[in-house]
């Protein structure tokens, strides 16, 4: 187990934890949250070995420290012509550690040793590991013909996809994942998910990403002013119970609750109006979020709005015929979605969908008339005001200049024109107060420059609102805060981002970008992700025969026995993994038997007049645990089907 014991740190004249203690079990997969800037990344370098506590210990098995026992994922940027799987494969520390074994054994002509080097080899499953770390690599979302491309020949983004692939292929005991979804889409994301539900080593991750958290974790470490607070549960369960408390200590509780009134006086007035029944629906999400976590978002001090759009013109945008991409220096269009079809009207929350590559943020570019259509056209309705967020905005700040400059200079050239004391009150309402109004945008973290970026972005009324991957660099409260504010928001939003929580609770229709095309997707986010884990299933198959048929091609006849005797004891590794899956499976359906069953007597006796208040307030309860235990169950039964099938599937 992993045991923080009285623990303290600093780091510079910062108090980061203060007196912690916490106790962590082998194989529980563990969320640390908290806000930007609280220290979670100083806990990972300390339990890493990097940082030393400055009181208190630290306890973990000794293995854990040994190599192999514990991964993360290296933050620099990998610089290497080395290939993207044998870069992924040297993560794999016990089976490098076994293969220069083999190499001095086989040096010294030592049978004996040569015989000991093969068997760890064999242990540590160096026959199918080529083929572990190819599977990897697609299921993050790189393609076929790139798998043995040289590392530097990736972008930033994609070599820290290939760290992370990297650090998975350790067979550590501890795994430390810090914000591991930030380079991800949604595509990867759910492969991520789904293999991180598999590890069976203790897992603690730093994310920002509540549906993610919520997937994968059972407990959660909440770190603030120092402190560190174990919850059992999830995310979710996390925050209700934080809410619950919060809710019986601030006053200022009450504030919300009129937030949620003025909500239900725009559901009760609109729903039943056709024009207004798509803003209505947001208000009823926004409404079921809120009376949740409205005392989170006031222990976070940070609410914002957006401004009432001047003109609300429908329809917004006209797109005919519409082809998006980019030119090259010589003039030559290089088209990446084609004939674009589309209206954009006024109230419409649509989100866009499509993996890496694409075309979605070409198309919001388009859009925001950062790309120039290479044809067809896109006729603006009158008062357009197009509000656009992306994360190269946050590249286009002044790093010498503090946030009120910035202020200043977009109320003189953009407008709407302000007085000072006017845009430092606005900067205070995102949290920009004091001396921080003329610190140094350079200086800031990723978080506070995407607050500011935000502040413009609600400075300038606008009424479409272009945003792509707007939460990158923002903790859970500012991600909960903006979910608030898109909801209320009057006009019309396009988001492109891998938060699914975000997607959920603020989009009521989804496009896909895919094949070169834009079309509408029949479906919701949960249809999106079967959809998703089919592609991705067809994918891996053909990947799989292809690489195959290659190496049949290539190898002598002398060579295929060893080939054979590789796939027998494939074969026999996905055997071996797929019976207890069975079990497993077999158990859940039996569980859910009894569970059903419950269910079933549970709801029939609320119809027995002889029970007092205390017994149906009881059996309410039950019946919302027994509920609560069949979702759990049924999800856990839908991955295990998954998985058998994936492994069936793979068998040749």
């Amino acid at each position: 187990m992993l045991v923080l014991n009285d623990l303290s740190l600093r780091r510079g004249v910062k108090l980061v934890l203060e007196h912690a203690s916490v106790t962590l079990q082998p194989g529980e997969k563990i969320g640390l949250i908290g806000r930007n800037g609280a220290g979670k990344s100083s806990l990972f370098a300390l339990l890493a070995g990097r940082l030393h506590a400055d009181g208190g210990e630290v306890q973990m098995p000794p293995r854990w420290q040994q190599p192999g026992g514990m991964a993360e994922v290296a933050q620099e940027m990998p610089e290497t012509d080395e290939g993207a799987t044998d870069f992924v494969l040297a993560g794999d520390a016990v089976l490098a550690l076994a293969r220069q074994r083999l190499a001095a054994a086989e040096a010294d002509d030592d049978g004996h040793a040569i015989a000991e080097a093969h068997q760890a080899i064999s242990d540590a499953g160096g026959f199918d590991a080529r083929a572990r770390a190819q599977a990897m690599l697609l299921g993050l979302g790189f393609q076929p013909a790139q798998l043995d491309a040289p590392v530097n020949s990736f972008s930033g983004g994609w070599r820290m996809r290939l760290q992370l692939a990297r650090a998975l292929m350790c067979p550590a005991e501890l795994m430390l994942l810090d914000e591991p979804t930030n380079h991800l889409d949604l595509d990867a994301l759910v492969w991520l998910e789904a293999w991180l539900k598999r590890y069976p080593g203790m897992l603690i991750v730093i994310s920002h990403d509540r549906e993610f958290l919520d997937a994968i974790t059972q407990v959660t470490l909440h770190l603030d002013d120092a402190k560190l607070t174990r919850y059992g549960g999830n995310y979710s369960a996390f925050e209700e119970m934080r809410a619950e408390r919060l809710a019986q200590q601030q006053a200022s509780y009450e504030k919300q609750q009129e937030r949620i009134a003025h909500l239900q006086k725009f559901i009760a007035r609109f729903k039943a109006k056709a024009t207004k029944a798509k803003q209505a629906q947001s208000r009823v999400k926004a409404l079921a979020r809120m009376e949740k976590i409205a005392p989170v978002l006031t222990a976070s001090d940070f609410q914002f709005e957006f401004r009432e759009p001047a003109s609300l013109p429908n329809p917004m945008l006209a797109l005919s015929g519409l082809d998006c991409g980019y030119r090259g220096d010589a003039g030559q269009a290089t088209p990446i979605v084609r004939g674009i079809e589309r209206s954009v009207l006024a109230g419409q929350r649509i989100g866009i969908l499509g993996a890496n590559g694409q075309g979605k943020s070409t198309f919001v570019k388009t859009v925001a008339h950062e790309l120039a259509p290479l044809a067809g056209t896109m006729t603006e309705g009158k008062g357009l005001a197009i509000g656009y967020f992306a994360q190269q905005e946050l590249d286009l700040l002044s790093p010498a200049d503090g946030p009120l400059m910035h202020l200043v200079r977009l109320a003189r050239d953009v407008g709407p024109p302000a007085r000072e004391q006017e845009l430092r009150d606005f900067l205070g309402s995102f949290r920009f107060t004091g001396e921080m109004v003329t610190q140094a945008v350079g200086t800031m973290s990723g978080g506070e420059k995407a607050r500011l970026v935000l502040a413009m972005l609600v400075w300038q009324r606008p009424n479409l609102l272009l945003l792509d991957e707007p939460t990158n660099h923002l903790d859970l409260t500012t991600r909960e805060a903006l979910s608030m504010a898109l909801n209320e928001f009057e006009g019309t939003v396009m988001l492109v981002s891998h938060d699914r929580a975000l997607l959920r609770e603020v989009c009521d229709e989804f496009w896909l970008v895919a094949g070169g095309a834009l079309k509408p997707f029949d479906g919701d986010l949960d249809d999106y992700q079967r959809w998703l884990l089919e592609q991705s299933r067809e994918a891996a198959k053909a990947a799989t025969e292809q690489s195959r048929r290659a190496r049949e091609d290539a190898a002598p006849a002398a060579s295929r026995k060893e080939d054979r005797k590789a796939a027998a004891a494939a074969r026999q590794a996905r055997a071996d993994e797929i019976k207890p899956l069975k079990k497993e499976l077999t158990l859940a359906d039996h569980k859910l038997g009894v569970l059903f069953a419950e269910r079933e007597r549970i709801e029939a006796g609320f119809a027995d007049a002889s029970l007092s208040p205390e017994q149906i307030a009881e059996a309410g309860k039950r019946l919302k645990a027994v509920n609560d235990q069949i979702e759990q169950l049924e999800g856990r039964w839908l991955e295990l089907s998954t998985r058998i099938d994936e492994l069936g599937a793979a068998a040749p």
